[in-house]
């Protein structure tokens, strides 16, 4: 019998983001369970960066998951959770949004959490969708790299930067945890969590977690 399949799709084309989410989810592939394939997006932008750029892969997303009669879930791995909604309104099986998970994850470990963005103009996006969950009341701050999608995937200095913007939040703004908002910034999470010594969460991780404990239950 084949094992189920949950897609992971990065939806930007940069596909060094993806090889890091390979890397990041190594350890969720364990034998009986799940096969988890990461898939890029091929038309979608270089870096998702933008409110323009999050409207212009919703339907690709769409397209992408309504021809997939294969896969068992869906995980859509960019922080902005771009087309959610119109990829759960395309298929019976579950759509799972990093920036949800990631967040949901965030709150069963810590009161309070904090979220690193890529740049200023993302964090507008970010907490519009926090407010529309309803969890601006558990959110201390959230605070900006300065960088792009691709800096924080390759960059050197990336991690470095992020231990400085991880400890602000920790000590100045309160943060009982720390989701890390881009999939690019997914090997950085281990080392970012040594050195600031609470609960640092990589939403992809989370994300593919919840659709393995989906898939797994419904197949047992």
């Amino acid at each position: 019998m084949s094992r189920p399949r949950i897609l992971v799709i990065n939806p930007n084309s940069n596909q060094l983001v993806t090889q890091g989410l390979e890397q990041a989810l190594k350890p969720l592939d364990f034998e009986g369970g799940p096969e988890i394939v990461c898939e890029t997006l091929a038309e979608g932008p270089y870096g998702i960066e933008s409110q323009a750029d999050v409207d212009s892969v919703a339907m690709p997303l769409r397209r992408l998951v309504e021809g997939d009669n294969s896969s068992a879930a869906f995980v859509i791995a960019c922080y902005s959770d771009p087309g959610l909604h119109v990829c759960r309104e395309a298929t019976d099986r579950p759509v799972f949004g990093i920036a949800e998970c990631g967040v949901l994850t965030a709150l069963a470990r810590a009161e309070t959490f904090g979220v690193i963005a890529i740049a200023p103009r993302s964090i507008r996006r970010h907490v519009r969708y926090l407010r529309q969950m309803g969890l601006m009341d558990r959110l201390t701050r959230e605070r900006p790299l300065n960088m792009s999608v691709a800096e924080t995937a390759s960059g050197e200095g990336t991690l470095a930067k992020m231990i400085e913007v991880g400890r602000a939040l920790k000590d100045e703004d309160g943060s009982g945890a720390i989701v890390m908002g881009c999939a690019g910034m997914a090997r950085h999470r281990r080392p970012l969590e040594q050195a600031l010594g609470i609960p640092v969460i990589d939403p992809t991780q989370a994300a593919v977690t919840m659709a393995l404990g989906t898939v797994q239950f419904s197949h047992q």
